[in-house]
């Protein structure tokens, strides 16, 4: 009987579960598509190229076990790309397993397309001229806290392929697939803890090296006040000597036409001479608003990978981490309770346990369930107060990137109609306004618009794990927005 390619993936993802941690197959390999299936060689899509590489690395030898079990000795595997072309849908490239041995030290310059039977080779470096004039510095001041490292990052399914990213990046800053590196999600998720581990770690292996760490903010404001006193020359030049470039919060940026032109040259040289560059958003580059098309097609050439709002499991296990820092004095369950009852982020879950700590030193208590409970009800009674129509209107519309005139008018084209749905949902769930109340902000709309809406992003959410991570970020937004 023949078999297809579900069929034969299926199979061999069988035999690699039995072979590997159930977290590394949830994340390594649930995302992985079947493509097709010729004779004896099975054809999967991976994500990106650094996901390819990372199973070349770390379980190539589980899926030859795989496709010798299912196909024979004779079996092959190949590779189906996903490579991101700016604003075009994303297109798979193909590479033959066979092949990856001599391809794979080029590979970080360079994407792979299939010609007739053969694999093509195509340099993607981009050409930058003129080469702008490095003056050399003193050694650079890091900017980098010390206490944001690798051992005290917390991995969990929802920043696994980050981490991986982050520790390869540290291992071989520069010269990986994965430059620049772009790791973007919502507020208080980690992004700055990794993006300095990945800083810390650099400078510990290689001090040479040098690292600096920028708040976008901050790469303003050097600029601004390098036009005020015309020294522009000065601040390209000390940008221009780094080794490794980490911009916090890029997504500040928009908007600011001539700071984005003097980025977009020291990104240019950075990258052309094999310096890392690494970056931090709120959301994917391809959703950035207000920047230029040929920075955002750059910051397009490397890795983009998110975090995502913390499971119970990660949350347990900050919660643990956490507490064992603070000589916190915490029974399981009560770690438990917390991690189940503060569902945001880790920033809010860290402000959980520094509250506790600090009641239990007034009051010389130990900490209880009911002192957490509390502690918890506090939290949230002070973030609801704040929690009405106007305020998650406001939040959701800055987190989407639409405006609360967006909001309220009365257009039904998409995205704004679909933001709305999404406005209109959490209003309902988390404000004491009535439909007719919503409805009525919403540009005078009826209640059953907004009972509509909200059943609408129920169902979405359920069939749409990428939706329901968006909603996610929204909430965390919302609950860290003043």
């Amino acid at each position: 009987m023949s078999k297809d390619c579900k069929t034969v993936w299926n199979n061999c993802l069988g035999i690699i579960r039995a072979n590997i941690g159930e977290q590394s197959f949830k994340t390594w390999f649930q995302p992985i598509k079947p493509m097709r299936l010729h004779q004896n060689t099975l054809t999967i899509q991976v994500p990106s190229q650094f996901f390819y590489e990372w199973l070349e690395e770390h379980y190539v030898h589980v899926l030859k076990k795989a496709i010798t079990q299912e196909l024979g000795v004779e079996g092959r595997l190949e590779y189906s790309i996903v490579v991101d072309k700016g604003n075009d849908k994303q297109k798979p490239l193909s590479l033959s397993l066979p092949n990856t041995a001599t391809l794979r030290g080029g590979l970080h310059k360079q994407q792979t397309q299939p010609v007739g039977n053969t694999v093509a080779v195509i340099d993607q470096k981009p050409m930058y001229n003129p080469e702008p004039k490095v003056i050399p510095h003193p050694q650079i001041r890091s900017n980098l806290n010390r206490q944001y490292n690798f051992d005290n990052l917390i991995e969990g399914e929802c920043n696994s392929l980050a981490c991986a990213a982050g520790q390869a990046v540290a291992k071989n800053p520069g010269t990986t697939a994965f430059n620049p590196l772009v790791i973007h999600g919502g507020v208080g998720l980690g992004k700055t803890h990794l993006v300095q581990a990945i800083g810390n770690d650099i400078k510990s292996s290689m001090p040479h090296k040098q690292v600096l760490y920028v708040p976008s903010d901050q790469f303003i404001t050097q600029f601004v006040d390098a036009v005020k006193t015309n020294q522009v020359q000065q601040f390209t030049n000390y940008y221009l000597q780094v080794d490794v470039l980490i911009i916090d919060d890029i997504q500040f940026l928009a908007g600011k036409d001539k700071t984005q032109e003097s980025f977009f040259h020291i990104f240019n040289h950075l990258h052309q001479a094999g310096k890392q560059i690494i970056m931090t958003s709120d959301c994917p580059p391809k959703d950035l608003k207000g920047m230029e098309e040929r920075l955002l097609s750059r910051f397009k050439w490397g890795l983009t990978t998110d975090v995502k709002v913390p499971d119970y499991e990660t949350r347990l296990k900050i919660v643990e981490a956490k507490a064992k820092q603070e000589g916190m004095n915490i029974s399981k369950n009560i770690m438990e309770f917390i991690a189940k009852n503060v569902d945001t982020n880790t920033r809010e879950l860290q402000g959980v346990l520094v509250s506790l700590l600090a009641k239990a030193s007034l009051t010389r208590k130990e900490i209880d369930l009911q002192m957490s409970k509390d502690t918890i009800e506090d939290i949230v009674k002070h973030q609801q107060l704040e929690l009405n129509v106007e305020y998650v209107m406001k939040a959701v519309a800055e987190y989407m990137g639409v405006t609360i005139e967006d909001l309220k008018s009365k257009t039904r084209k998409q995205p704004v109609a679909s933001v709305r749905q999404i406005a209109m949902f959490f209003c309902q769930r988390y404000t004491q306004e009535s439909v007719k109340v919503i409805g009525a902000t919403f540009g005078g709309r009826d209640h059953s618009t907004v009972t509509h809406a909200t059943k609408a992003v129920e169902r979405k959410a359920k069939k749409d794990d990428a939706f329901k991570s968006q909603l996610e970020g929204i909430k965390a937004k919302m609950k860290l927005f003043s």
